[in-house]
């Protein structure tokens, strides 16, 4: 066995996991039983596939041992009887063909993020539980996107699959009315998802690129089953739009470019267009939400040919309209740059002070980051050196906190040079 089919296992298995659990879900209806189902499976497939090769149809493999693993379960149960009735109507040999995996209008992916959002969970409770089930995002990635701690995160988790247990409403399917109320969860766990892969929490690495693919696959798929809804839409043209820079914010050793010094010939110009003709479709629609406005900032960014060409003033609009429906910490954070940009640098820092006291943002980096470019923008050159530093000790992704360093040192050097 290569190197290169290990390689492709991993991937594969990776990529199989949500498909597997969701078809193993909605045939067993028991989700922490089945989740430890798929986890044997795959732990076989580990061992076996390196060894042995890829088999031809492996999402139908790792449904066939999987379900293996819940008759198993079954028969453990107390109620034996009962148990075995079920495990009689479905039995291994009733597992999917070896072409299931082939029809992506059944994607069992998007059948487990609709059935992770579950009634009788909290949206809160059923975003981190997709998460990590669909995912596969860990406890601590998610406890970083939440802005909780992660002993928090893990908490939470097991809870809301003991709330499933408990609840006795079976995991299955929505019906169409519920499937429309589980809709903000949906788009909400691939948004988060994208964001985890467009900028990882931690790690080596600025991106995780199959996490934000995978989150773009999902969206679309959900956009082509639900084309009317304008959420939709804005945030499948939002990470179209974001996306479209991924090949320009890293340079040839993987360290961070920022915004303004980018090589805008590297976006993708096709993904551009493609986004912006959603969100310019979508806008007009109707009650716009905020999916659709972060889409159209991002779209003022992309149509900029050059930096100087950005609209300020327009982002600084849209920002402003998202804020007063958001209160998401990272919003206050993008209206200061804007106003910053617009207003200048003092404008933009008093907008910072309310987000002191914001406890959703203790221990993270992404405040005195956006503090130390407007003070040094401001010509406060101590503060901004203080800043990028404690900046940089907070920061967990491995090229962020390069980049802050090598400001600080920037900043530290130009300060040598000034006259006494």
């Amino acid at each position: 066995m290569t190197r290169s089919l290990d390689v492709r296992a991993e991937h594969l298995l990776r990529d199989l996991t949500p498909q597997v659990l969701g078809a193993v879900i909605r045939r067993f209806h028991d989700f922490a039983a089945c989740e430890d189902a798929v986890q044997e499976a795959l732990l076989v497939a580990a061992d076996r596939w390196p060894r042995e090769g890829l088999p031809d149809h492996p999402r139908a493999w790792l449904i066939r041992v999987a379900s293996r693993r819940m008759v198993d379960h079954f028969r453990n149960e107390e109620a034996r009887a009962r148990r075995e009735a079920v495990v009689a109507e479905q039995s291994p040999q009733h597992a999917a063909p070896a072409d299931a995996a082939v029809d992506p209008e059944h994607d069992d992916s998007v059948v487990l993020l609709f059935m992770c959002c579950h009634r009788a969970l909290t949206t809160a409770s059923a975003i981190a539980l997709t998460l990590r089930a669909v995912g596969g995002l860990t406890t601590a990635e998610i406890a970083n996107a939440f802005m909780v701690p992660e002993a928090t995160m893990a908490q939470r988790i097991s809870r809301a699959k003991q709330t499933i247990k408990d609840s006795g409403v079976p995991f299955e399917l929505p019906s169409d009315r519920e499937r429309g109320e589980r809709l903000s969860a949906v788009l909400h766990v691939l948004y988060l998802i994208f964001n985890e892969g467009y900028t990882s929490s931690f790690g080596p690495n600025l991106h995780r690129e199959e996490l934000s693919s995978e989150a773009i696959r999902l969206a679309r798929i959900v956009h082509d089953q639900l084309a009317e809804e304008p959420e939709v839409a804005g945030l499948l043209a939002l990470m179209l739009l974001t996306d479209a820079r991924r090949a320009a914010r890293t340079g040839s050793t993987g360290e961070l470019i920022p915004l303004n010094e980018q090589d805008r010939t590297l976006w993708d110009r096709d993904q551009i267009a493609k986004g912006v003709a959603l969100v310019s479709a979508t806008l007009p629609k109707g009650a716009v939400g905020p999916y659709q406005l972060q889409a159209a900032i991002a779209a003022v960014h992309d149509e900029a040919e050059r930096v100087e060409d950005t609209d300020w003033p327009q982002i600084l609009a849209l920002y402003g309209v998202l804020k007063r429906m958001n209160d998401n910490p990272m919003v206050v954070l993008n209206h200061a740059i804007a106003t910053a940009m617009v207003h200048g640098p003092g404008a933009g820092l008093e907008l910072l002070e309310s987000l002191d006291r914001d406890k959703r943002l203790h221990g993270r980096h992404r405040l005195d980051a956006v503090r130390a470019h407007l003070l040094e923008l401001a010509g406060d050159v101590e503060g901004a050196l203080e800043r990028y530093e404690t900046a940089a000790r907070l920061a967990t992704n491995i090229p962020e906190r390069d980049y802050l360093l090598k400001q600080a040192a920037r900043v530290r050097q130009e300060r040598g040079r000034r006259p006494v």
